[in-house]
């Protein structure tokens, strides 16, 4: 990445809103250190050492007092001058602070800026920058973990293991095209066609891995659905572990969407209890019934509860309901009950649908269910497992796409040329990854998800 100069010094405040021992503000940019050296009106700490300072406004009065620490060009968060200023954590004197410092000439930063600037200097590359972002809104220890090993490089070193390869394949196939009149046929000598299937089994390995970073980060949707007193919220919350939804005799109970954000075998799920699939004229549960089909449609998957104790079908329930709104491989059914049948708890297959029995109310076969639900997933993360974004699978799938053309061209049609211009867009695809190839409509997107003071 080539370094950029930006001539404007922006400045927010970095910790959280709210109540505080400490609020910090981050200042980056040409005048950082002359800003907040007029803000102090003493000179400014050395570099990387805590200075006490008081903090003036125009008036010369004190706004507050506490810590500056200096890190110089090129080595600071930014690759910029950066000063932080360690004051205490009230919102009004941190935007007291913060309108100060804008008076002497920084500029309120955007969404991001810090680790876009990070990013444009080189001081990181995209992945490792988006992980920063991921890390704060880690929802569990493996998922803080990978978004660490993503920060360190590991998903980059990845991806640049395998760019090394594409381009090394890209030479080899360049120089077969511009020196044709060698005795040797380099596209029929069978080496580019091991190098280019070698670099298609190095990018499935990392676009697995990445999978898996994908489910730690965004998890999996999961509804649970049925007819009315079939046991829904009772397993709601024998999956969440507490009584989250209301339970009763009553049909009907739950009239609207329930969410529960919760953690199966260390896979992220969000888990949606949903109202009774009935007939009736009620316009509040028809209201709800029509949500829950909404949420049926987007679910990564639908855990089908019906009673067993009552006798029901539900294959006829799940042909009634979800017909249109369901493929079938999304589909779980959970025979609920089982505690008031002769039935055990177990997995089994019903006319080609996964069935599992359970007792939600008696916590009978509910790790059962929670292993079918991580497995449908494909859910199998490894100790070095990282990070990863759908816009990374994306990016992947992209260029194993363009990998299969170039070899269909090299295999089948021989083509040179059209083998070199599929390797060229792989690269690129594979490039968006690290930000070696990235439009600045996409970099928009990426860091404007940021806090501000990121």
């Amino acid at each position: 990445m080539t370094n950029t100069v930006n001539q404007t010094t922006i400045a927010a405040i970095a910790t959280p809103p709210g109540r505080g021992g400490v609020g910090v503000i981050r200042l980056s940019g040409p005048k950082a250190y002359s800003i907040a050296q007029v803000l102090t009106q003493k000179d400014l700490p050395k570099a990387r050492f805590a200075g006490f300072r008081q903090f003036f406004d125009d008036q010369g009065e004190v706004l507050d007092e506490g810590l500056a620490i200096c890190f110089p060009n090129p080595n600071s968060f930014t690759g910029e001058d950066v000063v932080e200023l360690q004051g205490h954590g009230g919102p009004v004197i941190q935007n007291a602070l913060l309108t100060r410092l804008l008076e002497l000439g920084a500029t309120a930063a955007k969404a991001g800026e810090f680790s876009m600037r990070a990013f444009e200097n080189g001081k990181m590359d995209l992945v490792q920058a988006e992980a920063i972002a991921d890390l704060i809104d880690a929802t569990s220890q493996a998922a803080a973990r990978s978004a660490v090993r993503s920060l360190q490089g590991v998903f980059s070193n990845k991806v640049n293991t395998v760019l090394e390869k594409l381009i090394h394949l890209r030479l080899h196939v360049e120089a077969a095209i511009d020196f044709p009149e060698e005795e040797i046929d380099f596209l029929a000598d069978g080496k580019i066609l091991s190098l280019l299937e070698e670099v298609q089994t190095s990018v499935a390995a990392v676009q697995q891995s990445a999978r898996q970073g994908q489910l730690l980060r965004e998890g999996l949707q999961v509804v649970i659905a049925g007819k009315p007193n079939a046991g829904k919220s009772s397993l709601l919350n024998a999956l969440a572990g507490n009584d989250r939804a209301i339970v009763t005799d009553i049909a009907g109970t739950t009239r609207d969407v329930l969410h529960e954000k919760i953690s199966l075998n260390g896979l992220p799920i969000t888990l949606t209890d949903t109202a009774g699939l009935r007939e009736t004229g009620d316009v509040v549960e028809k209201e709800g019934i029509r949500r829950a089909i909404k949420e049926i449609e987007q679910a990564d998957l639908l855990l089908l509860v019906y009673d067993l104790s009552q006798g029901e079908n539900p294959l006829e329930l799940a042909q009634n309901y979800f017909e249109n709104h369901l493929d079938y491989k999304r589909l779980i059914l959970i025979g609920n009950k089982c505690d008031l049948t002769d039935q055990s708890a177990e997995l089994n297959d019903l006319q080609g649908f996964r069935h599992i029995t359970v007792s939600a109310k008696q916590d009978v076969g509910v790790q059962v269910l929670i292993d079918a639900i991580t497995a449908h997933a494909g859910f199998q993360p490894e100790e070095d497992t990282f990070i990863a974004r759908t816009r990374h699978l994306d990016a992947m799938k992209r260029t194993q796409r363009y990998l299969a053309e170039a070899h269909e061209q090299l295999v089948v049609y021989h083509a040179g040329e059209l083998v070199a211009e599929s390797l060229r867009l792989a690269q690129n695809a594979l490039g968006e990854i690290t930000g070696d190839f990235s439009a600045d409509d996409l970099l928009g997107v990426i860091f404007g998800s940021f806090c501000i003071g990121k």
